[in-house]
């Protein structure tokens, strides 16, 4: 149980969370199959096989939401109803207007959509009830956007804030990158990628490429910011930072999965020995990022 993308965000509950009401809440809106007519489903599903929706493991939940689509290319439905308006135009004598092809072709969409095949996708979520965590692991803003509407709709008491610094990505990333130094735990990678700060938003990406010489120094002087940078930290973690504060393509390095269930004796005790080393960590991380970015802005 390895997280890849981290989009972070922060609780602030009105009253100390609970596992078992966490849980019933998550129970009113499981996921539920694709009706005949419907393109898709959302709902939660468990996060491991013991019938549970909230994981907990060392006081660090695991929730999952699961997604259910129906597949139905609109390439698909072009062609069918293409067919159909052939078959049609040469029965009548006559071309089919836009109104009839528009028409024609929403029928096709029903009569295939209980047809279509189906496939199943999970996002992962990891809350940290102690120090108010709840982190997702989305590669896309739209994954995100869809837990966090299906949490909004299932938990609306329990808003969460998408975090906060004192210190914007952007600055404190441009920063290290102009220095070639980074602050205190992390080491600079060979990723970076660099904008130019006028409308014209021309970019410039370095990947397996050395950052620490006169060439992105130049180019920092010249008024472009950094946008993305590779970082690690302790040897520990990899990962790369970008401007909205999003942790992407992280890597758990040898030194800490060498760590991970050295005890464990099945699948289901390595999968909670990795969860919890992993929650630990990462809240090490966030504590030394949030130290680098000059604090956490708290809400008014």
């Amino acid at each position: 149980m390895w997280f890849r993308n981290l989009r972070l965000y922060r609780l602030r509950p009105p009253r100390p969370l609970d596992a078992g009401w966490l849980e019933a809440s998550l129970a009113k809106r499981p996921l539920a199959r694709c009706g005949s007519f419907e393109m898709v489903s959302r709902g939660w599903v468990y996060p491991r096989a013991e019938g549970a929706f909230v994981h907990a493991v060392e006081r660090q939940w695991l929730l999952a939401l699961g997604v259910e689509q129906k597949l139905l290319p609109a390439s698909v439905i072009r062609q069918t109803a293409q067919e159909r308006a052939t078959a049609l135009e040469a029965e009548q004598g006559r071309k089919l207007s836009r109104k009839e092809m528009r028409e024609l072709t929403e029928r096709v969409a029903e009569e295939l959509l209980p047809k279509a095949f189906t496939q199943r996708r999970t996002t992962w979520a990891w809350l940290d009830p102690v120090h108010g965590w709840l982190v997702i692991d989305a590669g896309s803003d739209a994954r995100a956007e869809e837990f966090l509407e299906v949490w909004a709709a299932t938990l609306d008491e329990l808003a969460p804030r998408p975090l906060e610094t004192q210190r914007s990505p952007v600055s404190a990333m441009t920063a290290w990158a102009a220095e070639g130094e980074a602050p205190a735990g992390f080491a600079l990678d060979d990723v970076l990628e660099l904008r130019a700060a006028s409308e014209a938003q021309s970019a410039i990406r370095y990947v397996r490429h050395d950052i620490h010489g006169p060439e992105v120094a130049a180019h920092i002087a010249a008024g472009k910011i950094v946008t993305q940078l590779g970082l690690t930290w302790n040897d520990k973690i990899a990962f790369v930072l970008n401007d909205k504060l999003h942790l992407k393509r992280l890597a758990f390095l040898d030194v800490l999965r060498e760590q991970s269930g050295q005890d464990a004796v099945n699948a289901e005790e390595q999968f909670d020995a990795d969860f919890a080393l992993m929650a630990g960590e990462l809240a090490r991380l966030f504590d030394d990022l949030l130290l680098a970015l000059g604090g956490e802005v708290k809400p008014q």
